[in-house]
């Protein structure tokens, strides 16, 4: 926000009126009372920017809800992809981890999807949302066999939690099986892009040797999230503001 020169106010839900019992329309309304041209909301609960989003006039980036999207991440992550590879149609991408659980492999599933890249998923059977195939994924519960032939690999983030509610027997057998080593990441395509969203558990879902490789791409997708998150904060800004071209050439001047 401030590289495109906006006046920017945190607010984090210990420090606001929500811990004195206000609820999250009321909130929200405060906010645009200040007159907050974007709301960007992370929250646990999922659904809540959509229920600002029926509620307000401002506009409302998700940045992140639950379990269920993170539209911004899915955006820079196919940006990085394509920036790439070039192209998103027929790319095999693989998701491995906990997908169940990731708001970022959902939303990568509903963009790419869209996109006709081939997705597919594998983790332990537990972290993997039943009839996700719905959404048009294969699920591999193999992971050296769902390696095969993919031209992306994205890594999710296993939270160490998941093993205290029985999701997995141990973080042993998880790193046995499921962790991306040098060994597991040459039986995919020999130009294969590996990616993570972080942050990153070193030795567990993937090794050091994979993460600091020339097939990885993590920094790159740091980088493009600023100028993702920029364009999305821009677009709205000038669909706010269709006569506005003083405010939008201001915005321009400082990208």
């Amino acid at each position: 926000c401030k590289r495109l020169s906006a006046d920017v106010v945190n607010i984090a839900v210990a420090s606001s009126s929500v811990v004195k019992g206000e609820n999250l329309i009321d909130t929200g309304k405060t906010m645009e009372a200040m007159k907050a041209d974007f709301i960007i909301i992370r929250h646990s609960l999922a659904g809540s920017p959509h229920v600002l989003a029926r509620n307000l006039h401002s506009s409302i980036i998700n940045a992140g809800d639950g379990f269920h999207e993170h539209p911004t991440q899915g955006l820079l992550d196919m940006y990085t992809i394509r920036e790439k590879k070039k192209k998103l149609a027929g790319l095999k991408v693989l998701l491995v981890g906990d997908i169940r659980h990731s708001r970022v492999a959902k939303s990568n599933i509903w963009g790419l999807t869209k996109f006709g890249a081939e997705i597919r998923v594998s983790g332990p059977p537990t972290l993997i949302p039943q009839s996700i195939e719905n959404l048009g994924v294969k699920v591999y519960y193999n992971l050296d066999e769902a390696l095969r032939g993919v031209d992306v690999v994205n890594i999710l983030r296993i939270q160490m939690e998941r093993q205290q509610e029985n999701m997995f027997p141990s973080m042993h057998e998880y790193i046995e099986l499921y962790q991306m080593t040098k060994d597991r990441i040459a039986l995919a395509k020999p130009d294969v892009m590996v990616m993570h969203p972080g942050p990153m558990n070193r030795g567990i879902e993937i090794s050091s040797e994979v993460a600091d490789s020339t097939a990885a791409v993590i920094n790159e997708q740091v980088t493009n999230g600023i100028a993702v998150r920029m364009a999305v904060l821009y677009l709205l800004s000038a669909r706010q503001n269709p006569e506005g071209n003083n405010k939008r050439n201001s915005l321009r001047n400082n990208q």
